[in-house]
């Protein structure tokens, strides 16, 4: 029997939990929902997504080390687009801009004040193969000619 898992909540390295929620929640719109600095632990969310921030004492006991990446999977190319303008209105740090990579992915990054950051994406995969299935089957030339 396979588990389904819930989404997972991502630890984010921070050096004060404080003013890493002010960064989320007034530059890139999450919620700060619970803790602070003191208690070296706190939860921020933004709809299904949840993250915890976490300080330098909360860390030494319990990890990870600085910086980490988080991607964040949205619905569509448009849903990316909007969500990159947004963040630049609001003066996210943009390390990347948005753009249709390589390997089918259309993304851009951020950074928070600790360097950690978000790399937003719609995985673009499936409509591709979604338009090799719908095309017409035709059939290799052998090199006959009429």
């Amino acid at each position: 029997m396979s588990t389904h898992f819930p989404q997972a909540v991502p630890e984010i390295p921070v050096s004060n939990v404080d003013a890493a929620a002010a960064y989320y929640v007034n530059v890139l719109g999450f919620s700060h929902d619970w803790g602070n600095d003191d208690g070296a632990i706190g939860g921020i969310s933004q709809g299904d997504c949840r993250m915890f921030l976490t300080n330098t004492a909360f860390r030494a006991v319990h990890g990870p080390k600085a910086p980490v990446i988080v991607w964040l999977n949205l619905n569509s190319k448009q849903e990316v687009d909007e969500l990159f303008e947004r963040w630049k209105d609001t003066g996210a740090k943009i390390i990347e801009a948005v753009e249709d990579k390589p390997w089918n992915l259309r993304e851009f990054r951020i950074a928070d004040l600790d360097g950690n950051q978000l790399r937003v994406f719609y995985d673009f995969n499936w409509e591709i193969s979604e338009e090799r299935r719908l095309k017409p089957h035709r059939p290799a030339s052998r090199g006959i000619t009429e």
